[in-house]
Protein backbone atom coordinates (compact mmCIF):
# COMPACT_ATOMS: atom_id res chain seq x y z
CA UNK A 1 0.00 0.00 0.00
CA UNK A 2 1.34 3.36 -0.95
CA UNK A 3 0.39 6.68 0.83
CA UNK A 4 0.40 10.06 -0.58
CA UNK A 5 0.62 12.46 2.58
CA UNK A 6 -0.33 15.93 2.21
CA UNK A 7 1.22 18.43 5.02
CA UNK A 8 -0.39 21.57 5.08
CA UNK A 9 0.22 24.47 6.82
CA UNK A 10 -3.10 26.64 7.35
CA UNK A 11 -3.72 30.40 8.95
CA UNK A 12 -5.27 30.53 12.00
CA UNK A 13 -7.50 32.55 10.41
CA UNK A 14 -9.53 30.44 7.97
CA UNK A 15 -8.75 26.45 10.23
CA UNK A 16 -11.98 26.39 11.62
CA UNK A 17 -13.23 27.14 8.00
CA UNK A 18 -11.13 25.11 6.10
CA UNK A 19 -10.98 22.31 8.44
CA UNK A 20 -14.99 21.97 7.06
CA UNK A 21 -14.24 22.15 3.67
CA UNK A 22 -12.06 19.68 4.22
CA UNK A 23 -14.16 17.34 5.77
CA UNK A 24 -17.19 18.02 3.60
CA UNK A 25 -15.70 18.81 0.37
CA UNK A 26 -12.52 18.43 -0.48
CA UNK A 27 -11.76 15.01 0.70
CA UNK A 28 -15.07 13.87 -0.55
CA UNK A 29 -13.99 14.56 -3.71
CA UNK A 30 -10.62 13.06 -3.41
CA UNK A 31 -12.10 9.58 -2.23
CA UNK A 32 -14.91 9.81 -5.37
CA UNK A 33 -11.75 9.73 -7.75
CA UNK A 34 -11.35 5.93 -6.41
CA UNK A 35 -7.76 6.16 -6.57
CA UNK A 36 -7.69 5.75 -2.75
CA UNK A 37 -9.44 3.13 -0.34
CA UNK A 38 -9.17 5.11 2.63
CA UNK A 39 -8.27 8.55 4.39
CA UNK A 40 -6.84 9.89 7.84
CA UNK A 41 -6.57 13.41 8.53
CA UNK A 42 -4.37 14.34 11.43
CA UNK A 43 -3.20 17.21 13.19
CA UNK A 44 0.28 18.11 14.20
CA UNK A 45 0.44 18.45 17.86
CA UNK A 46 4.14 20.00 17.85
CA UNK A 47 3.52 23.60 16.93
CA UNK A 48 6.43 24.97 18.52
CA UNK A 49 7.78 24.54 14.79
CA UNK A 50 5.25 26.30 13.09
CA UNK A 51 3.60 29.88 13.00
CA UNK A 52 0.22 28.64 11.94
CA UNK A 53 -1.50 24.73 12.33
CA UNK A 54 -0.17 21.97 10.53
CA UNK A 55 -2.38 18.91 9.05
CA UNK A 56 -1.74 16.32 7.58
CA UNK A 57 -4.17 14.09 4.98
CA UNK A 58 -3.13 10.22 4.55
CA UNK A 59 -4.67 8.92 1.01
CA UNK A 60 -4.37 5.11 0.98
CA UNK A 61 -3.62 3.73 -2.38
CA UNK A 62 -3.49 0.06 -3.40
CA UNK A 63 -0.57 0.80 -6.19
CA UNK A 64 1.64 3.39 -7.25
CA UNK A 65 -0.19 3.24 -10.89
CA UNK A 66 -3.24 4.58 -8.66
CA UNK A 67 -1.05 7.98 -7.13
CA UNK A 68 0.08 8.08 -10.85
CA UNK A 69 -3.33 8.08 -12.16
CA UNK A 70 -4.36 10.33 -9.61
CA UNK A 71 -1.85 13.17 -10.28
CA UNK A 72 -2.56 12.63 -14.02
CA UNK A 73 -5.91 12.75 -13.84
CA UNK A 74 -7.39 14.32 -10.97
CA UNK A 75 -4.93 16.07 -8.70
CA UNK A 76 -4.20 19.74 -11.24
CA UNK A 77 -8.06 20.53 -10.66
CA UNK A 78 -8.34 20.00 -7.44
CA UNK A 79 -5.37 21.78 -6.26
CA UNK A 80 -6.36 24.41 -8.62
CA UNK A 81 -9.76 25.02 -6.69
CA UNK A 82 -7.68 24.74 -3.20
CA UNK A 83 -5.82 27.54 -4.70
CA UNK A 84 -8.42 29.45 -6.18
CA UNK A 85 -10.32 29.25 -2.37
CA UNK A 86 -7.57 29.65 -0.03
CA UNK A 87 -4.37 31.55 -2.22
CA UNK A 88 -1.58 31.56 -0.11
CA UNK A 89 -3.56 31.39 3.22
CA UNK A 90 -2.20 27.28 2.70
CA UNK A 91 0.51 26.16 2.02
CA UNK A 92 1.08 22.47 0.93
CA UNK A 93 3.53 19.74 0.31
CA UNK A 94 3.01 15.90 -0.80
CA UNK A 95 5.01 12.76 0.10
CA UNK A 96 4.91 9.51 -1.03
CA UNK A 97 5.08 7.16 1.85
CA UNK A 98 5.06 3.07 1.41
CA UNK A 99 3.97 0.58 4.01
CA UNK A 100 6.41 -2.04 5.05
CA UNK A 101 5.42 -3.23 8.33
CA UNK A 102 1.95 -2.67 10.09
CA UNK A 103 -2.00 -2.26 9.79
Amino acid sequence: MIIYNVTVNVEKSIVEEWLLWMKNTHIAEVMQTNMFEKYTLLKLLNEEYTEHPTFAIQYFAKSQENINQYLKEFAPALRQKTEVKYGNKVMAFRTFLEIIAGF
